[in-house]
């Protein structure tokens, strides 16, 4: 049993409940927490959840929008970390909310084979491991997983690609960070769609981490090694594709390009014209249900061990109904997002936004 179920007071006298709050442990006795019981202060206590990402994308921001909302909600206190894209960054940060005795650690991984040590070191200290949106190789010291399937999502934006040009042609790829589970799911998927369509040459394949930026550089020298022998660009996530975007156009260019993740600037693309389409995963939902799973773990709640988030097609005849809760319309979708993530959890579809 992990620690953070011990969350309540001893009610035996008034003293006994004073002392058990001031130090912020309990019995597994206790009546489950905010039951409205007898009030206790440890029963009232914020559950502390430490949070470790990858690194501050579009999507990270946009899934912090939706945790910090589900926490104001449900009486959590966020302690947010982001490693740069950097594995040993990471690891510290975990041991450090190990240390400082969090009641669970969402883990956002910068590279799936990596923590390995620090996972086995929060298993020893009770403290429960979430994945969310990344998973990891040692699943057996990870307690639950909130997770897109990206393979689908992988074969989804190559086959909207391989519809864009008829079957044939030449494309580049723009993976996320090798390695990390996103992208090692995006590119089978893109493979598995490859292997039916021999009439598609992939003249290149390389990562750009999912940033813009690397994005842009990296495409600009595609243009000038390939030129006009490129036919379309598949972008493993919105961001490396609105670079990719950036690129053609001051290369005075234009090609199909498609993206995954539905971010607010990879909608507005979609509705421009400058993306054929993108797969929506939206980011506060997806991670504010990562937040939900490990609020029920460390309150002592049954959870399952994976849950899949299946994101939808975004095509320019659907866009417009995306938008309103992604962009137009996102502050009154965040007021309703604590209910929503429960009551989706309830039913197991994670992605569901009505």
């Amino acid at each position: 049993m992990f620690r953070n179920v011990r969350r309540g007071a001893i009610a035996l006298t008034a003293v006994v409940v004073l002392a058990t709050a001031g130090c912020g442990a309990g019995d597994d006795t206790q009546a489950p927490p905010n039951d409205g019981g007898d009030g206790t202060a440890a029963a009232d206590a914020p559950l502390r959840i430490g949070v470790t990402v990858y690194d501050m994308s579009s999507f990270i921001t946009q899934g912090q929008e939706g945790m910090q909302a589900y926490a104001d909600d449900n009486n959590i206190e966020l302690l947010w970390n982001s490693a740069g894209n950097d594995v040993s960054t990471q690891a510290t940060q975990v041991e450090q909310l190990i240390n400082q005795e969090v009641d669970a650690i969402i883990i956002v991984p910068v590279q799936a084979d990596s923590l390995g040590p620090q996972l086995e070191q929060a298993q020893a200290a009770d403290i429960p491991v979430i994945a969310v949106n990344t998973t990891l190789s040692n699943e057996e010291l990870i307690t639950a997983s909130v997770l897109p399937d990206d393979v689908a999502a992988g074969a989804q934006e190559m086959q909207m690609m391989v519809d864009a040009i008829g079957g044939e042609g030449n494309i580049l790829i723009l993976q996320g960070p090798l390695a990390s589970s996103p992208e090692l799911d995006r590119t089978e998927g893109i493979n598995s769609v490859l292997a039916e369509n021999p009439g598609i040459t992939v003249l290149a394949m390389d990562t750009a981490n999912w940033k813009r930026d690397e994005a842009v550089n990296k495409v600009k020298n595609w243009i000038s090694s390939f030129g006009d022998e490129i036919d379309g660009i598949v972008a493993e996530n919105d961001d490396m594709g609105l670079g990719a975007v950036q690129a053609l156009k001051e290369a005075g260019t234009s090609v199909p390009v498609v993206g995954i993740d539905g971010i607010q600037d990879g909608l507005a693309a979609v509705q421009a014209g400058d993306f054929i389409g993108s797969s929506l995963q939206h980011g506060r939902v997806e991670m504010a249900a990562g937040l939900a799973v490990a609020a029920k773990v460390a309150r002592g709640e049954d959870v399952e061990k994976t849950y899949t988030y299946i994101m939808p097609p975004i095509t320019p005849e659907n866009v417009d109904q995306y938008i309103a809760n992604v962009v137009t319309e996102k502050d009154a979708f965040l007021e309703g997002i604590g209910d929503l993530i429960n009551k989706n959890l309830a039913s197991g579809d994670i992605a569901n936004e009505e």
